[in-house]
């Protein structure tokens, strides 16, 4: 199943407050699927998260993905991420079981071209990334999101700056990918509910 929503872990926001707040967010149902990602992590610490990770997201029926280590989505059952500029799609199906997804980082059209093979593209900066202030990168925006998902063999979830308001106004977006949006909200179940329910 593709997901409609993608929360993406912050593993800077303390422990207790980024659990709940995605336990929350995957009682919305099936079509939420949690991320992994914490590239500042070391192998160990990695595997561990993603194994509490695992058991929220098995205990409910939900899609975990391993941001681009295939050894620790195969130790915990897990989809795989393939960030940009990495293995891609055709380096790594070989050694997935069947049923498992591969998702890629889309940024450009070259990346959205070399996509063949994933099963989902996270299309990003759609809109100025809430998570990360800093970033200067330029965005997509609509039409440039647009553009790409066109390219692309695959279903793209929008991802960067993505709010209710910003969501609403994209076309050809199977869903989204969050960060802040979710897990910095008040009530994370409902902010989920709304975005996984937007049609783009």
């Amino acid at each position: 199943m593709i997901p409609r929503l993608v929360v993406i872990t912050d593993w800077r926001l303390p422990r207790e407050r980024l659990l709940t707040a995605l336990e929350r967010a995957l009682e919305v149902g099936p079509e939420v699927a949690v991320q992994h990602r914490h590239p500042e992590a070391p192998v160990r610490q990695f595997l561990e998260e993603a194994r509490v990770l695992a058991g929220l997201c098995r205990a409910r029926g939900n899609s975990l993905f391993i941001n681009g280590r295939l050894d620790v989505a195969l130790l915990v059952g897990a989809h795989l991420h393939l960030p940009a500029g990495g293995l891609t799609p055709g380096d790594v199906r070989p050694h997935l079981p069947e049923g498992r997804l591969v998702s890629v980082a889309v940024h450009d059209e070259a990346e959205a071209r070399a996509a063949w093979g994933a099963d989902l593209a996270l299309v990003s900066p759609v809109f100025s990334p809430g998570s990360k202030p800093g970033d200067t990168r330029p965005t997509l925006g609509p039409e440039g999101f647009q553009k790409l998902a066109a390219l692309l063999p695959c279903p793209a979830l929008a991802l960067g700056g993505i709010t209710p308001e910003s969501a609403s106004r994209l076309h050809g977006a199977r869903g989204f990918a969050v960060i802040s949006a979710v897990l910095e909200a008040e009530d994370p179940a409902a902010a989920a509910r709304t975005l996984s329910h937007i049609q783009g």
